[in-house]
């Protein structure tokens, strides 16, 4: 289930104990300026290069994915969501439905 929340919306909020008042939002600050590198995976394929090396203009690369699919998005290489891809204006984008919860502890 995606979350509409902002970081906006975690303002005054505190970490749960009593010794620590800082607010969340306070906490993450030093990591707003950190880049990241987001992928929108669309499909995979494996070919050889032999069938790599006749495309040119128009070829068609088949993915493992179906119309309508859910697009994985990952940050630093690591899956993070799922999605879909919507078009904004005159650019394609990403909505996430899913976050993928991380077994990371």
């Amino acid at each position: 289930m995606a979350s509409d929340m902002s970081l906006k919306d975690f303002e005054g909020r505190t970490t749960g104990t009593d010794l620590e008042v800082q607010p969340v939002v306070k906490d993450l600050e030093s990591v707003y300026d950190i880049p990241v590198q987001i992928s929108a995976v669309l499909g995979r394929c494996t070919m050889p290069i032999s069938s790599l090396m006749k495309m040119g203009p128009r070829s068609v690369v088949e993915l493992d994915r179906k119309v309508g699919e859910a697009i994985d998005i990952y940050v630093n290489n690591r899956l993070v969501a799922r999605g879909e891809v919507v078009v904004v204006e005159d650019r394609l984008g990403i909505t996430m439905t899913e976050i993928i919860k991380s077994d990371r502890g």
